[in-house]
C-alpha cells in the first residue's frame, strides 16, 4: 500500500524528533510540513532549498483508506500573490523533487504569464491500473487531503487528471478551490478547448514572423524563413497538448487554406514520420477510441503504394522521431531532458544525434530548479542554440496557456448566487441537480471566462517571444534559458514595485485579549498558521501571538491557565494598507520577521502580509536595484 510506503521512506529519511512533532493527523489523515527554514530535511527528501523557496512542502496520506492514496504538495513562491497555481500529477512514481521541480516551473510560469498568483504542483502516488472508479475514489480522498491547503493552493490537471477529476475536487471543496472545471460549473476546461497547445501554436506564429531579426547574430547569418504554410514541424508526445496542436493546425488550415505541416509525432506506442504531412484528422478520430495513435495509425495504412504518403514511416523506437528534421520541434511529452549532451541523464535523444530543426518551441515542463539539471540545461543550449542555430523558446514562456485560462475562474470571481452552498459539498447527486438549475448562468460565465483567457493567453504569449528575441539579440552570448529567467524575474519585480499591502494581505488569525495562553495555541492549530493577532475589545491590536511564543511558554511550563497577556509580543510591527510591497520588504528584513499584522490609522486590524523570509529577501534585493 502506498500509505504504508510513504510511512516506511518518512521514517527512514526523518529523524524519530521530527517525525513525532511533524506528524499531524485527523481520523487517518496524516499531514507532514516542511518549510524553507528545514533546509537539510528537504534535502533528504532530494530538495534544495534556494533564495525563491519552496514555502511549502507537504507529504500526506490516508491511513483509513481502502485505496493506495497518498502524494504530495509544494507551494514554491508566493510573490506575484495568493494562491499558488500548479496541476495535480498521478503516477506510480511521483516524488517530492519531482514536484517541487514542477512547482518552481509554475512559479515562473505564472510570473511570465503576468498571472497574479504563486506557483505550486501536486502529485498523487498511485498505481497506473486503477479502474475509472477507483480513480475517481483516489482523486476525491486527495481533495480531502488538499483542503486544508486551499488558501494556498488551488490544483489544476496535469498528467494523469483531466478536468472531470477537478470538478470531483470542486464538489468536495467548493468552486474556488479548485481550477480548470468543466463548463457546467463556469470552468475554462483547460483539455478541451487546448489551452496550452493555444499558447504554443500562438508562440511559433510570433517566432516565425519575428525570426528575421535574429539574423544578425552569428550563428543566424544564413537562417532561411519558408512562408508559414510551407513550414514544417514534428511533436513529440501526442496528449492533450500534442494532439491540440496538431488539431489547432488542421484548424488553421481549414479556416485559412494555409498552415505548417504536421510531419511527425510520437507517443509511447512509437513515432510516425510523412515529409509530405501526416492525416491529422484520422489520428484525432483514433485517439478518440485509444489513447495511443502511431500504430494503429501506421496499420490502418498496410498498402502505402498510391496511398497519401507512400513513404510514410513507422517505429517503436519512439524517440527516434528527434532524429528527424523539421522547421519547428515542439515536445510536448512529460520528460524534461529530452535533449541533452551525453546520455548520462538518459535524454529522449543526444544533441549529436538530433534532426536539423530552426525553432524548438517547448510544449512539455522542461524547468528545473536543480543546479545540476541546470547546468546541462546550459550545456545543451551552447550546443543546440549557439553552434547549430536552433532557437529555443522555454516551456514557461511558451506553455503558459493552460494557467492563463485556469488563472480566470480567479481572476473573474465566481458570483456569490452561483457558489454551490456548503450543505452540499460531497454529495455529488445533490451538488449536479444544483449545477442543472444553474445551467445558464454558468454558461455565461464560463463564454465570459474563454474570451477573456483567449484575448490574455495571445497578448502575454507574442509579448514574451518578441522579449526573448530582444534579450537574445541584445547580449550575443545569451543562452535562451537565461534571457526566459529574466522575463520572468522582472515581471515579479514589475507586479510587486506597483502593488501595496492591501493588495495581498489575507485574513488574520486572532483572539480576544483576556483568553489564555492554551485558548491562542489551539487558534494556532485550528487555523494552520503560526501567527495570530490579540484584540482589544474595541478591535485594537495590543498584541501578536507566534508559534515561537507558545513553543517558548511550553519550555518554561507556563501555557495552562496562563493569560495570552503574558505570552504575548507587545511589540506590534506593523503596516498600513497603503504601504508599497517595497515598504513591507524592507520591514520584513530590517525586523527579520515573516509576517506584518496590516493595521488602520484607527489600529484596526485589517489583514496579514506574510511571505516566505528567502522570497522576501530575494525580492527586496531586485525591488532594489530596479528602483535604485
Amino acid at each position: 500500500m502506498i500509505p504504508r510506503l510513504m510511512n516506511e521512506l518518512l521514517r527512514d529519511l526523518l529523524p524519530e524528533r521530527v517525525w513525532q512533532t511533524r506528524r499531524k493527523e485527523d481520523q487517518g489523515k496524516v499531514w507532514i510540513e516542511f518549510t524553507s527554514h528545514d533546509v537539510e530535511l528537504l534535502h533528504r527528501l532530494g530538495i534544495e532549498v534556494d533564495n525563491l523557496g519552496p514555502r511549502l512542502v507537504v507529504c500526506m496520506w490516508d491511513e483509513n483508506s481502502p485505496l493506495e492514496l497518498g502524494g504530495y504538495l509544494v507551494v514554491d513562491n508566493v510573490a506575484m500573490g495568493l494562491p499558488s497555481m500548479g496541476g495535480i500529477r498521478l503516477l506510480p512514481d511521483v516524488t517530492p523533487a519531482a514536484i517541487h521541480n514542477l512547482a518552481r516551473g509554475m512559479t515562473m510560469k505564472n510570473a511570465a504569464a503576468d498571472l497574479p498568483f504563486g506557483g505550486g504542483k501536486s502529485g498523487i502516488v498511485a498505481s497506473a491500473n486503477l479502474s475509472p472508479l477507483e480513480h475517481t475514489a483516489v482523486v476525491r480522498g486527495f481533495a480531502h487531503l488538499l483542503r486544508r491547503y486551499t488558501r494556498l493552493y488551488n490544483p489544476g490537471p496535469d498528467v494523469g487528471t483531466n478536468d472531470q477529476d477537478m470538478k470531483t475536487i470542486a464538489i468536495e471543496n467548493g468552486l474556488d478551490a479548485v481550477l480548470s472545471k468543466p463548463a457546467d460549473m463556469g470552468g475554462n476546461r483547460i483539455d478541451q478547448l487546448g489551452a496550452a497547445a493555444r499558447g504554443v501554436v500562438v508562440a511559433f506564429q510570433t517566432l516565425h514572423r519575428e525570426a528575421e531579426r535574429l539574423r544578425v547574430l552569428p550563428q543566424f547569418r544564413h537562417l532561411a524563413i519558408p512562408p508559414w504554410e510551407q513550414t514544417t514541424l514534428i511533436v513529440q508526445g501526442f496528449g492533450a497538448v500534442g494532439a491540440n496542436v496538431a488539431r489547432l493546425m488542421l484548424e488553421q488550415q481549414q479556416h485559412t487554406g494555409g498552415a505548417p505541416r504536421v510531419i511527425g509525432i510520437s507517443d509511447a506506442s512509437g513515432y510516425l514520420y510523412c515529409a509530405t504531412g501526416l492525416d491529422i484528422a484520422r489520428l484525432l478520430a483514433l485517439r478518440e477510441q485509444n489513447p495511443l495513435v502511431a500504430k494503429p495509425y501506421f496499420l490502418a495504412h498496410p498498402d502505402l503504394t498510391g496511398s497519401d504518403c507512400p513513404s510514410l514511416k513507422f517505429s517503436s523506437a519512439r524517440d527516434d522521431l528527434l532524429r528527424e528534421n523539421a522547421f519547428c520541434f515542439v515536445p510536448a511529452a512529460p520528460q524534461a531532458n529530452y535533449l541533452d549532451v551525453d546520455e548520462s541523464s538518459h535524454p529522449s535523444m543526444t544533441v549529436d544525434k538530433m534532426g536539423r530543426w530552426t525553432m524548438i518551441v517547448e510544449g512539455a515542463n522542461t524547468y528545473s530548479p536543480d543546479p545540476k539539471r541546470q547546468a546541462a540545461r546550459r550545456r545543451m543550449e551552447r550546443v543546440v542554440y549557439h553552434e547549430r542555430g536552433t532557437l529555443i523558446a522555454t516551456d514557461y514562456l511558451v506553455n503558459a496557456g493552460g494557467v492563463i485560462f485556469a488563472a480566470h475562474e480567479r481572476l473573474i470571481p465566481t458570483p456569490p448566487a452561483v457558489r454551490i452552498p456548503n450543505e452540499l459539498l460531497g454529495d455529488r447527486e445533490a451538488v449536479e441537480r444544483w449545477l442543472a438549475e444553474h445551467a445558464a448562468q454558468f454558461a455565461e460565465l464560463a463564454e465570459q471566462r474563454r474570451i477573456a483567457a483567449e484575448k490574455k493567453c495571445d497578448t502575454v504569449i507574442r509579448e514574451n517571444m518578441i522579449q526573448l528575441i530582444d534579450g537574445l539579440i541584445a547580449d550575443d552570448d545569451a543562452l535562451p534559458c537565461r534571457v526566459a529567467e529574466r522575463i520572468s524575474i522582472h515581471r515579479i519585480v514589475r507586479r510587486e514595485s506597483h502593488r501595496v499591502a492591501s493588495d495581498i494581505m489575507v485574513e488574520m488569525a486572532t483572539v480576544p485579549s483576556g483568553c489564555s495562553a492554551q485558548d491562542a495555541a489551539r487558534v494556532l492549530i485550528e487555523k494552520n498558521t503560526d501567527i495570530l493577532s490579540v484584540l482589544a475589545p474595541e478591535g485594537r491590536v495590543v498584541g501578536i501571538v507566534t508559534d515561537w511564543d507558545i513553543t517558548r511558554a511550553v519550555a518554561r511550563g507556563q501555557l495552562v491557565d496562563v493569560p495570552v497577556e503574558e505570552v504575548m509580543s507587545r511589540e506590534v510591527i506593523s503596516c498600513s494598507p497603503q504601504d508599497s510591497i517595497l515598504a513591507v520588504l524592507r520591514r520584513l528584513e530590517q525586523h527579520d520577521i515573516s509576517a506584518l499584522p496590516v493595521l488602520s490609522r484607527e489600529g484596526q486590524l485589517l489583514g496579514v502580509v506574510s511571505a516566505d523570509i528567502l522570497a522576501t529577501r530575494t525580492l527586496y534585493r531586485l525591488l532594489l536595484g530596479e528602483n535604485a
